[in-house]
C-alpha cells in the first residue's frame, strides 16, 4: 500500500498512469468523469446551454476534452489533477 508522502514523491505521469490502471481494471467510469469535469473547457460547455431540452455536451466535446486530459498537459491545473490521482489512490489501494 502506498502512503501520501511516497505517491507524493512520484511525477505526475506516474500518477496519471497508476490512477488510470486503478480505475480501468476496477471499471470506474466516475474517476474518469470527475477528471475530465475539472478540465476547464467542460466547465465552459456547460455553461453554454443550459436548457432541458439539449444534452450540455457533444460526443466530440467529450473526445476533445479525453485527449486534452490525456496529452499530459495539465497548465495551472496540475496541482489539481495531482491532488486527485493520489486521492484516489489513496483510497483505491490494490
Amino acid at each position: 500500500m502506498s502512503d501520501l508522502a511516497t505517491l507524493d514523491a512520484l511525477s505526475t505521469e506516474e500518477l496519471r498512469s497508476r490512477a488510470f490502471s486503478r480505475a480501468r481494471k476496477h471499471g470506474d467510469i466516475g474517476f474518469f468523469w470527475n477528471l475530465i469535469e475539472r478540465l476547464p473547457a467542460s466547465r465552459e460547455t456547460e455553461s453554454n446551454d443550459e436548457s432541458l431540452g439539449t444534452v450540455g455536451s457533444t460526443i466530440e466535446e467529450v473526445v476533445g476534452l479525453w485527449r486534452e486530459l490525456t496529452g499530459h498537459e495539465y497548465g495551472d491545473q496540475e496541482p489539481l489533477f495531482r491532488a486527485a490521482f493520489i486521492d484516489y489512490l489513496l483510497k483505491h489501494p490494490e
